[in-house]
């Protein structure tokens, strides 16, 4: 397309983009168990029409131009610190989203290291499990530290002897996951938490899936292992807000037990002609309607809110985990219930799971590949709850049609 020589009316853009959309896959009706997340109509108005009122406004003008954007941030960052159990010295990030998140996580520790640490011999070093999510490592690389991924132990978890067997002089941070992305079970962060306080390392948590499920889900009766700032040992914590918080895209927290080790985050630079440039955490421009959508989203649903959003969710997750096990052949992976996360692979060597997926994908649904064990990986929102029983009839036809046909499927990249 070349650039256009004149304007075009809004209605037909307006047309076309509503179009494109007929490309996509169905979100409102439970075909994507990522990338979106959605509860209903009301809680998606509130998010969006926040974001609207702040479309224009700039963060990087928080506490100067746009004062308001500091008392939203400040209501924030009290809710997070009384939801995730945090010490009154705690202190609380706002970013784009997990991926920023674990970035600024991973830079702060780098920081804090070289100045309290200065006996590095050889690279700067992040000890976690195989199952950490990937970000992880595009954190490392970008910092140019090393991420050491150790085997798991049973039960898909971190293997928190051999993590502490693997910590040297170089090693700057221990990461766990509540829930770790893969399985959909929590690392056992607080042994994890004893390492740390023994070997004083920093040990950041990764919840940027399970935040703003895990605190209700542990309401509701759930098996939630103690996971946040309550846990001794714990310096940092990850949390996104545009994933089961509902906020408009791109808003996620980082926290830290002592607001002192937000220093080592910030960059600061004055060796310009302009003065002195600062910012908080990566970005320098960034969107205010996130800080508004999550403002205001948090205080619409409220702890009675979030429980209705995460009992659907979670009830959702196991009527499709008993489902799956309910199909002759089908298993999920155990344990089940720390997560609205589940996987189910195959026990009959006549029905290749991939080849389930891809029967699947061809009927408009967008199953999660995994890739060990070879199994179809589901994230689930509440908007899943109402298309449980679609969903096993679709995973139990895919199921008879490969077993019939012998068909075979093979992983495939573009999974989420």
């Amino acid at each position: 397309m070349a650039f256009p020589e004149h304007g075009q009316p809004w209605e037909a853009l307006k047309s076309d983009l509503v179009g494109f959309k007929t490309e996509d896959l169905d979100w409102r009706r439970g075909r994507l168990p990522a990338y979106i997340y959605y509860y209903d109509e009301k809680v998606l108005r509130v998010q969006t029409e926040a974001y609207r009122i702040y479309a224009v406004e700039n963060g990087l003008g928080e506490g100067k131009a746009f004062r308001s954007l500091t008392r939203m941030l400040d209501d924030i960052a009290s809710m997070a610190c009384d939801l995730f159990r945090a010490p009154p010295s705690a202190g609380v990030s706002f970013t784009s989203g997990g991926t920023e998140s674990l970035f600024e996580a991973v830079k702060a520790a780098r920081k804090w290291h070289r100045v309290n640490r200065p006996k590095a011999t050889g690279r700067l070093k992040v000890v976690a499990p195989l199952s950490a999510h990937a970000t992880l490592n595009k954190a490392g690389d970008i910092l140019d530290v090393d991420i050491v991924r150790v085997p798991l132990a049973g039960e898909w978890r971190a293997d928190v002897a051999a993590m502490e067997a693997t910590i040297d002089d170089d090693t700057i941070m221990l990461f766990a996951s509540a829930p770790c992305f893969p399985y959909g079970v929590f690392d056992p962060i607080r042994r994890l938490g004893e390492v740390a306080l023994r070997r004083d390392l920093w040990l950041h948590v990764d919840g940027c899936w399970g935040g703003f499920i895990s605190p209700f889900a542990a309401r509701l009766g759930y098996p939630i292992p103690d996971w946040d700032l309550a846990v001794p040992g714990v310096w940092s914590l990850s949390a996104d807000l545009h994933k089961f918080a509902y906020a408009a895209k791109g808003a996620s927290l980082l926290l830290f037990r002592d607001a002192a080790l937000k220093e080592y985050e910030r960059f600061e630079f004055s060796g310009w002609p302009r003065g002195t440039y600062a910012t908080p955490t990566f970005l320098g421009t960034r969107p205010a309607g996130a800080i508004a959508s999550a403002w205001a989203v948090l205080r619409y649903l409220g702890m009675e809110g979030y429980l209705k959003t995460t009992k659907a969710a979670m009830d959702a997750t196991m009527g499709m985990i008993a489902g799956m096990d309910s199909i002759e052949g089908l298993r999920c992976l155990r344990p089940i219930g720390e997560a609205n996360l589940y996987a189910f692979t195959s026990e009959d060597p006549d029905v290749d799971i991939m080849a389930v997926a891809d029967h699947l994908q061809a009927r408009g649904w967008f199953p999660g590949r995994l890739r060990d064990p070879v199994a179809i990986q589901q994230g689930v929102n509440p908007v899943h709850l109402p298309i449980v029983d679609e969903y096993v009839s679709e995973v139990a036809a895919a199921v008879a049609a490969v077993r019939a046909g012998g068909s075979v499927g093979a992983f495939r990249e573009d999974s989420y």
